[in-house]
């Protein structure tokens, strides 16, 4: 009897029914594919979003939208990396909408165009980064010569070139996902729809932005250091201006390393995991590399606040030097009248005195 009940059982629900669940038993402490949907993330990247979306307007209206009649080649690569950082800022909704929904077609957008543009405005913004620091060591260190850097029409063509490099590095990648990928219909992480083709050409581009990255890190740390050397050797180092210089370097040069160092350490080990590997490192390299993609668009909200602590011709250009003008010529109007009033009083007592003298 017992036997015949087990086999009507087994007959009505087959074995197979139960796999699916032992499965995502197995697999659910260390799926990938939910962490970047916590609230958690959600909110931190709306937040930067919005602080990152009002910044970046302001920078963009200081270098697109004043009148600017003198141009040095500083300010052609300053637009660049602010043109950089706002079109990052806009990348972000696809990337909140991709992590807070289940929509194939939202996941699909973002694993092609919005992933596409996010890292090419990012290696666009540490490239400009860069060349801003190579501008400034040239000006200082060799301030009798004018370098090919340092001329408007070649800061123009250097800009182009480096737009026109990351476009194609980053159309490659592009393409291959709309031919290999776009028609997947599972949920999954983006680096889970990649066909082979697909992944070899992913961790090449890794590997390549790993190398040019650290060129940037090196040549960076290397051209700051040079040019603090030179400002020691012109002026003593108790001087105000070298304190200064010092410490506004040493803050670009720790906000440039907070941002992006972290994100270079653990990416590149994350491009080679596997997506489909059920061992848990798996899922604290997608955690870590989650947090250090969040760091590395905090550059988007600091780059505007460097520029208006650190740049007097920033702070110009938003009228506070007009506001500060207006001020200054208040006070002396203030001190002008106080005098002619005082003025007026003394020589209403002589008179005074001398018609009582007279008398």
């Amino acid at each position: 009897m017992e036997s015949t009940v087990s086999a009507t059982i087994f007959t009505t629900f087959p074995r197979d029914t139960f796999k699916p669940n032992m499965t995502n038993i197995t697999q659910a402490p260390c799926g990938p594919t939910e962490v970047s949907a916590h609230p958690a993330f959600i909110f931190a990247y709306s937040l930067v979003f919005l602080v990152s979306l009002v910044l970046n307007c302001i920078t963009m209206r200081v270098y697109f939208c004043s009148n600017q009649r003198v141009q040095s080649s500083v300010t052609v690569y300053m637009k660049n990396l602010a043109a950089a950082d706002f079109f990052l800022c806009l990348c972000l909704p696809l990337r909140i909408a991709h992590n807070a929904t289940y929509s194939i077609t939202i996941r699909n957008m973002y694993c092609s165009f919005g992933a596409t543009a996010f890292y090419l405005n990012m290696y666009a913004s540490i490239l400009f980064m860069d060349i801003i620091a190579a501008n400034r060591y040239l000006k200082i260190v060799r301030p009798l010569e004018t370098h090919a850097l340092q001329m408007v029409r070649t800061a123009r063509h250097i800009s182009i070139g480096t737009w026109l490099s990351l476009l194609a590095m980053s159309s490659v990648y592009l393409i291959l996902f709309l031919q290999t990928s776009w028609d997947h219909d599972q949920k999954l992480s983006c680096e889970s729809l990649h066909s082979h083709k697909l992944s070899v050409v992913y961790k090449i581009i890794h590997c390549v932005s790993f190398a040019v990255f650290a060129f940037v890190l090196m040549s960076l740390v290397f051209l700051y250091w040079k040019t603090l050397q030179k400002i020691l050797q012109a002026q003593l180092s108790t001087s105000h201006k070298f304190r200064k210089s010092k410490r506004n370097m040493l803050v670009l040069v720790v906000v440039f390393c907070v941002c992006f160092v972290p994100y270079h350490l653990v990416r590149l080990p994350y491009a080679f995991i596997k997506p489909q590997t059920k061992l848990c490192t798996a899922q604290a390299f997608y955690v870590l590399k989650e947090l250090t993609v969040l760091l590395s668009v905090l550059n988007a909200c600091l780059d505007p606040l460097i520029y208006f602590i650190f740049c007097k011709a920033f702070r110009a250009q938003l009228g506070l030097r007009r506001m500060s003008d207006s001020m200054r010529d208040s006070d002396d109007k203030s001190q002008q009248r106080r005098m002619s009033n005082m003025l007026s009083y003394i020589e209403t007592k002589i008179s005074t005195l001398r018609r009582e003298s007279v008398i």
